[in-house]
C-alpha cells in the first residue's frame, strides 16, 4: 500500500527504515492521533437486508443487546417511518433497551428534492425515533443525482445542507453517509467533495465515505480518503461493501489514512456479498494496531457475541471467519502440531483468547476453558476456583456442541448445565410419561394444518394429562405442556414461548438428518433461550420446551413440588 499520500508520514526517508523499523508506526499513526474512533453497527439494517435474514423485532432488540454487550459506539436501529416494523422497533427500543455503552441511531434521507428538511415526513419520523445520532444518506455521485433523483447537482447541496442543520437545530447529531462516494469521487471529484463540505458546513458531526458498490480496491481507498481529509476538517469515516472481497481491507485503508469511524456488520452480513465485517475490523485495530475501540474487557467477547448474533439470525456461523470462526486458530496434526507444542505463536498470527476464541488441534467444535470460565462469571457462577468442575463443563460441551448443540444463543440451557455440574443435579419439576403429536389437515388444498399434542406428565404426586393444539408441533407441546402443569405450578401462566427456529445440521441424512431447535421465551420481565437438538424437530422441540420450563421456575424462586 502506498504511504505517499497518507497524512502525516514523510515518505522521504530510507525504504528499508519504512519496510522494517517503522512499518507498526506507519500503520498506526492515523489511529494513535485521533481523539476519538466510533464503532458503528448497522447489523439490524444493513445487515438484515443480506438474504435469507429476516429478523423479527424481538430478534433485532436481542441482537441491540448483544452489540451493548460487546461495546459498540453506535447501533443503527432501522428506518423509521419507512418500514413499519422499524418504526416498532424504535418505539419499544425506548422502552425495553438498556444501553450501557452503545448509542441508537436512526436511519432515514435527506428531503426530498423541492421541499424542505422542516416539513418533510420522513425527516419527522426520523426525529420522532428520538434518538440521539440519526444518520442521513445522501447522493454524492453527479451521476446518481441527476439520473436517479432527478434532480440538479445544486439541490442535492441544498438537501443535505437544509436537512443536517435542520437535524443540528433540533439537539441531534448527525452522520451524512455519503453514497456511492469512491464510484463520484472518481467520476467528479470537485462534486464529491462538495456533497462532503455540504454535511460539514450545515453541522455534521462525522461524514461517512461509502464504497455503496462494493467495488473498490484498497490502494484506491486509501489514496482518496487521504486526499478527502487534506480537503477537509469534519472527521470522516468509511462505510465498505464486499463485492471484490476487500470490504474489511478497504476499511482499514481508510482508518490507516485518516478514518475515524468505522461502520460495518457483525458476521460481515449484508446485501449480496454483505457488508465489511466488524469483527474482523475490530480485531485488527485491537490486536494488530493497538488501538482501543472497545471498553476494557470487551474484546474477549467477540466470539461469543459473533455466534450469539447468528444464532438469533438463523444464520450457520462461518466456519473460516478471521478472529471468530471455529477454524481461525484450528490446527491439523503433523508439523503445526509439532511446532505449536514448542510455542503456539509460530503458527498463530494472535492469542485466541484476547477474541473469546479457542486453539484446537482437531477439525471438531470445541469451547475453551476461558470462554466458559467467563461466560459462567457472566450468569453468576464463579468457576475459577472449580478447575476439576471447569473441566469437566469443558468436556462436556465439546461433547454436546459435537452432537449438535450450540449454547452462544441459548444461554438458559448453558446454566442448567452449570448447575448440573456444580450441584451434581439440577431441580426436577416434573417427570415425562409420554407425549405424542398429530397433524391434520381438514378441507382440501390450501387449508391450513392443526397439529393436535397429548402430554402425560407427574408433577406434585398428580398424574397429569393435557392437550394441546397449535399451527405446529412446537406450538401445540407447548400448549400441552404448560396446560398440563399449570394445576400445580400456576407460575407458568406467566412463560410465554416468544419464538423458536429450526436448523438442519446434516442434510446429507436427508429425513434422518440432526435438527436443533432454538426457543425463545419470557416471562414479561426479561427473555431467554434454549435449545434442543434431536433426530427431528419433535424431540429437539421437546427438549428445549423442558429447559425452558424449567429455567423459567428455577429464576422465579420456585421449589419442586
Amino acid at each position: 500500500m502506498s504511504t505517499v499520500d497518507a497524512p502525516g508520514i514523510d515518505s522521504s526517508e530510507p525504504q528499508h527504515v519504512n519496510r522494517l523499523t517503522d512499518k507498526r508506526e506507519r500503520l498506526t499513526f492515523a489511529s494513535i492521533a485521533c481523539t476519538r474512533f466510533d464503532i458503528y453497527d448497522t447489523t439490524l439494517r444493513d445487515g438484515a437486508q443480506q438474504e435469507g435474514i429476516n429478523l423479527s423485532v424481538a430478534d433485532k432488540l436481542a441482537i441491540a443487546t448483544l452489540l451493548d454487550e460487546l461495546g459498540v459506539g453506535y447501533i443503527e436501529g432501522g428506518w423509521p417511518g419507512a418500514i413499519p416494523k422499524d418504526t416498532e422497533f424504535f418505539a419499544r427500543a425506548g422502552k425495553e433497551l438498556r444501553l450501557t455503552t452503545a448509542t441508537l441511531a436512526a436511519f432515514g434521507s435527506t428531503r426530498r428534492p423541492g421541499g424542505a428538511a422542516s416539513t418533510d415526513e420522513q425527516v419527522r419520523a426520523l426525529l420522532d425515533a428520538e434518538t440521539p445520532v440519526i444518520t442521513l444518506v445522501a447522493k454524492s455521485d453527479i451521476r446518481h443525482v441527476e439520473r436517479a433523483l432527478r434532480t440538479t447537482p445544486e439541490e442535492n447541496l441544498a438537501m443535505i445542507a437544509d436537512t443536517v442543520a435542520h437535524l443540528v437545530s433540533r439537539d441531534r447529531r448527525v452522520f451524512l453517509d455519503a453514497e456511492h462516494f469512491f464510484d463520484g469521487f472518481t467520476t467528479d471529484p470537485a462534486y464529491a467533495l462538495a456533497c462532503v463540505n455540504a454535511a460539514a458546513d450545515a453541522g455534521a458531526d462525522t461524514v461517512v465515505l461509502c464504497d455503496t458498490n462494493g467495488g473498490m480496491l484498497p490502494h484506491d481507498v486509501g489514496r482518496i480518503v487521504g486526499r478527502v481529509a487534506s480537503a477537509t476538517s469534519v472527521p470522516l469515516g468509511i462505510h465498505a461493501h464486499n463485492d471484490t472481497g476487500c470490504a474489511v481491507a478497504n476499511s482499514m485503508a481508510a482508518i490507516v489514512h485518516g478514518a475515524r469511524h468505522a461502520q460495518g456488520t457483525i458476521n460481515g452480513y449484508g446485501e449480496r456479498t454483505g457488508n465489511a465485517d466488524l469483527t474482523a475490523i475490530i480485531g485488527n485495530l485491537e490486536v494488530k494496531l493497538a488501538r482501543r475501540v472497545l471498553p476494557v474487557g470487551r474484546l474477549a467477547e467477540l466470539t461469543r457475541i459473533s455466534h450469539a448474533i447468528s444464532e438469533i439470525a438463523n444464520q450457520s456461523p462461518l466456519q473460516r471467519q478471521p478472529y471468530v470462526g471455529a477454524s481461525a486458530f484450528a490446527h491439523k496434526a503433523g508439523l503445526h502440531a509439532s511446532a505449536i507444542r514448542v510455542d503456539p505463536d509460530l503458527y498463530q498470527h494472535a492469542d485466541p483468547v484476547a477474541v473469546g476464541n479457542d486453539m484446537r488441534m482437531l477439525v471438531s467444535e470445541m469451547a475453551g476453558r476461558a470462554t466458559i470460565e467467563l461466560k459462567g462469571r457472566e450468569l453468576g457462577f464463579d468457576l475459577a476456583g472449580h478447575p476439576d468442575v471447569l473441566s469437566r463443563i469443558t468436556g462436556r460441551v465439546k461433547d454436546a456442541e459435537a452432537a449438535g448443540y450450540t449454547y452462544d444463543a441459548a444461554d438458559a440451557s448453558f446454566e442448567l448445565l452449570l448447575r448440573e455440574e456444580l450441584t451434581g443435579a439440577r431441580p426436577v419439576f416434573f417427570t415425562t410419561e409420554s407425549w405424542r403429536t398429530v397433524s391434520e389437515l381438514a378441507g382440501g388444498r390450501g387449508e391450513e394444518a392443526v397439529t393436535e399434542a397429548t402430554v402425560k406428565v407427574h408433577a406434585g404426586d398428580r398424574r397429569l394429562v393435557a392437550v394441546g393444539e397449535g399451527n405446529g408441533p412446537v406450538n401445540a407441546l407447548d400448549r400441552a405442556l404448560r396446560g398440563g402443569l399449570i394445576a400445580v405450578y400456576p407460575e407458568l401462566e406467566r412463560i410465554a414461548l416468544v419464538d423458536f427456529k429450526v436448523r438442519i445440521l446434516d442434510s446429507s441424512w436427508g429425513t434422518d438428518a440432526v435438527t436443533r431447535v432454538l426457543i425463545e421465551s419470557t416471562d414479561s420481565m426479561s427473555t431467554w433461550r434454549t435449545v434442543g437438538v434431536g433426530p427431528n424437530i419433535i424431540e429437539a422441540s421437546w427438549e428445549a420446551l423442558v429447559d425452558s420450563l424449567d429455567y423459567g421456575l428455577i429464576h422465579m424462586g420456585v421449589r419442586p413440588r
